[in-house]
């Protein structure tokens, strides 16, 4: 799945059309507020833009204090995911089931640094667990390889008490590092600079996704 954090905002609408025309089965939105992360990127506005030139599901990942307080406002733009971090909310099965009844679906991440632990009491409740992979903030970060012990640990709980959440990671995924995220569980894998800075979209993604698969 392509983020868009890296991707030329001048000519926004052209490139959705080249990702989703190379193959993009989503589009993963990083919405970072300046506060919990430092990284200052978009909001509303630009997701709404994304909304009504794209034809794929996107996912709308809220790396932002209290999303309690707006993941109303993102459902209501069309997002049909939204990941919010379990570091920020006080309340995460409200978060997680305000989200569901809307229709869209409800993921929750966790930053590297963060145990399991944290996480572990609400995958019941949630569609998918999308596992941090750098310190959310910036892109073009150099994968940490204590994601891929906490992809492992996921899928060997989800398999032990029957769920059926989705495992995602996101950071640092390119051509050498997709296979062993793949390998150790991973199903939904955020790229942003191995297909934004690639230079050929269908390539790097046929690439990524050829590579998870022969892993998984």
């Amino acid at each position: 799945m392509p983020s868009l954090l890296l991707c030329d905002f001048g000519n926004l609408a052209r490139e959705i059309e080249r990702l989703e025309a190379a193959g993009a089965r989503a589009l993963h939105l990083d919405v970072m507020d300046g506060r919990f992360v430092p990284q200052l990127t978009y909001g509303p506005v630009v997701c709404e833009a994304v909304r009504r030139a794209s034809t794929v599901p996107i996912e709308v990942h809220l790396m932002i204090e209290d999303p309690a307080r707006t993941v109303d406002h993102y459902l209501d733009l069309g997002a049909d995911c939204i990941t919010v971090h379990v570091e920020a909310v006080d309340d995460v099965r409200a978060v997680l089931a305000a989200i569901r009844r809307r229709g869209a679906f409800a993921h929750l991440s966790l930053n590297p640094s963060t145990p399991l632990s944290r996480v572990e009491p609400h995958l019941e409740h949630c569609d998918g667990v999308l596992v941090m992979s750098v310190e959310p903030g910036f892109g073009g970060q150099a994968f940490l390889p204590v994601a891929l012990e906490k992809i492992s640990s996921l899928s060997e709980i989800r398999r032990r008490r029957g769920l059926s959440f989705r495992i995602g990671v996101d950071g640092g995924i390119s051509t050498s590092t997709v296979a062993a995220a793949a390998k150790a569980g991973a199903e939904l894998l955020v790229a942003g600079s191995a297909v934004i800075r690639s230079g050929d979209y269908q390539a790097a993604i046929r690439t990524l996704e050829h590579l998870a698969r022969e892993a998984a």
